[in-house]
């Protein structure tokens, strides 16, 4: 049997198996002064889940930022990484305008809110006119420089998401609703002022359909 055969017939059957799940458990942050670090990861508001010390030469801290299934590190003898060089990591947010608004509360040098018109294309001031999702932004740093940028995104690409919808918190359920409530009412002039007496079907339909990336219904 040709190698090319061997390939293909290996590659088949790793689209046939099941794959096993994956899941981003925690990304390792380069801090210089522990201490200042928690102070600030916990000034945000993020869930402190541990802070393990083994002696002078080994120390590990995890925070969780709000409604996130994945958590961060760092700490003392954890990692190489000179302190702040860790960039672009991404917090996804449902609503940038609250969430920059809220950074600021906490004391944090956010920037202004932008967004751009596509990849690669320049910031504009002020969140995407449009709320398109992926097109709105704000950032901050951490005390060593380790920068985040937070993305809106409200309806993710097809195929993003697997079949089941899930919110991690109550703000984001609220927010979905709120933005179901608005199709909705658009879904009713449509109909001529009708009211829709099946709208919690409505409203399910629009809920998974935005998460899951797939056609809103009109």
């Amino acid at each position: 049997m040709s190698d090319d055969v061997v390939s293909a017939k290996n590659a088949t059957n790793r689209q046939e198996t099941p794959a096993i799940d994956m899941k981003l458990e925690v990304v390792v942050i380069p801090v210089s002064d522990v201490e200042r670090a928690k102070r600030f990861y916990g000034g945000l508001g993020w869930r402190l889940d541990a802070d393990f010390a083994v002696g002078d030469t080994f120390r590990v801290v995890q925070f969780t930022p709000q409604g996130s299934a994945s958590s961060i590190h760092f700490g003392t003898g954890i990692t190489s990484a000179v302190p702040g060089s860790v960039q672009g990591l991404y917090l996804v947010v449902s609503d940038i305008e609250a969430a920059y608004a809220e950074l600021v509360a906490h004391g944090v040098d956010a920037t202004e809110v932008s967004y751009r018109t596509g990849p690669g294309q320049p910031a504009i001031k002020g969140r995407d006119p449009e709320r398109r999702s992926y097109n709105s932004f704000t950032s901050f740093k951490d005390p060593d420089g380790n920068a985040w940028l937070l993305q809106e995104i409200t309806t993710r690409l097809p195929g993003r998401v697997d079949a089941a919808t899930t919110f991690a918190t109550s703000v984001e359920l609220e927010a979905a609703l709120r933005r179901a409530a608005a199709a909705h009412g658009e879904h009713e002039k449509r109909r001529g002022g009708e009211r829709d007496e099946n709208w919690p079907d409505w409203y399910a339909g629009y809920m998974v359909a935005e998460q899951t990336g797939q056609p809103l219904p009109t």
